[in-house]
């Protein structure tokens, strides 16, 4: 048995035991290990980037989930934290001067770097003392709508991060029921080393996401430095880097990976000989079926978490085109 899942199955009894001590006594089955609705024996969630076009307060995402017929999501840490009481989540961050017609945006100003300064600050500073009381609140909220947080994305693990806002995402991610923080793969093996090292004590894995710079490599790294160092692996991206990035490959990566990935992210993009666009479903060059078979065929417990990206349809919206990913993955699967 590997490390990684020696450690998943002391996820079950670990994540009882919050950073807070508190002890989840009459919540034991959101205890399990990313329990959520199967489908055919496939576990199909989302990630609520996928709402970003819509309003996503936490009950908004509630809703949406319900209306899609989802269980499980991977969730992003804006609507989180607002609902924890961030003194900035609501507050947008504006990185440059608009350009003017033809021309290019402009750097910050001197008051805007300054403003941008004091918001981190801001920020840093209320992650690292705050209390996890509200995360839990916002797990049973969840829970309670029949809908399980199996991993969590907030913007609190890059490397400009300090240590306390990235125990603050780990203790945050156990306290909502996530085994897993998702984040943009480091180019740097310090940190994602230094990851790797509070993962450790904290018992959640990191799950690295890949743009287009997957390969069958690019998480070797990382997976040396720390059993829970892990893999968030978007297949979209990985057949739109072309290359070596093949239907093939990318079925062996599963394989060869499977006991080290956390959850995927599914999207259709036709590969980098076609251009690589984000397209709707069943109409790029990402192997949908032949993923979700092998999913099932080999019992895989890897959470799906279906990722709209491509252009919205005039008349639709984004809860109405990830029903139809829902039901696309679905009829594969039935």
């Amino acid at each position: 048995m590997t490390e990684f899942n020696k450690s998943r199955r002391k996820f079950i009894s670990q994540s009882a035991l919050l950073g807070t001590g508190l002890f989840f006594a009459n919540d034991l089955l959101a205890m399990a290990y990313n329990e959520f609705a199967k489908f055919k024996g496939v576990k199909i969630g989302a990630i609520t980037y996928s709402f970003r076009s819509m309003p996503s307060t936490a009950q908004d995402l509630i809703k949406y989930c319900q209306e899609c017929g989802m269980t499980g999501i991977e969730l992003m840490g804006d609507a989180a934290e607002a609902f924890a009481g961030s003194p900035t989540a609501n507050q947008p961050m504006r990185m440059g001067t608009p350009p003017a017609a033809g021309g290019q945006r402009q750097p910050p100003s001197a008051d805007q770097r300054k403003s941008m300064e004091e918001r981190m600050k801001q920020t840093r500073e209320w992650r690292e003392s705050v209390s996890m009381d509200k995360f839990i609140e916002l797990r049973k909220l969840f829970k309670d709508a029949g809908i399980s947080i199996y991993a969590f994305k907030p913007n609190a693990l890059n490397e400009n991060n300090s240590d306390g806002e990235i125990e603050f995402a780990l203790k945050a991610a156990k306290a909502l029921g996530a085994n897993s923080v998702t984040v943009e793969l480091s180019s740097k093996a310090e940190h994602t080393k230094r990851l790797g090292d509070l993962a450790a004590k904290h018992k959640v894995y990191i799950g690295y996401h890949a743009h287009l710079q997957a390969t069958d490599t690019a998480w070797d790294v990382a997976l040396s430095q720390s059993p829970y160092n892990s893999m968030n692996l978007d297949c979209g991206h990985y057949i739109a880097a072309g290359g070596n990035n093949t239907t093939a490959s990318l079925l062996a990566l599963i394989e060869a990976k499977h006991d080290r990935i956390t959850s995927m992210h599914l999207k259709d993009r036709l590969n980098k000989e076609h251009g690589g666009a984000n397209v709707v479903w069943g109409k790029g060059d990402t192997p949908i079926k032949d993923i979700l078979m092998l999913l099932k065929n080999k019992k895989y417990s890897i959470p799906v978490s279906i990722e709209l990206e491509y252009e919205i349809p005039q008349g639709s919206d984004a809860v109405k085109e990830v029903k139809k990913c829902v039901d696309f993955a679905k009829a594969i699967l039935a």
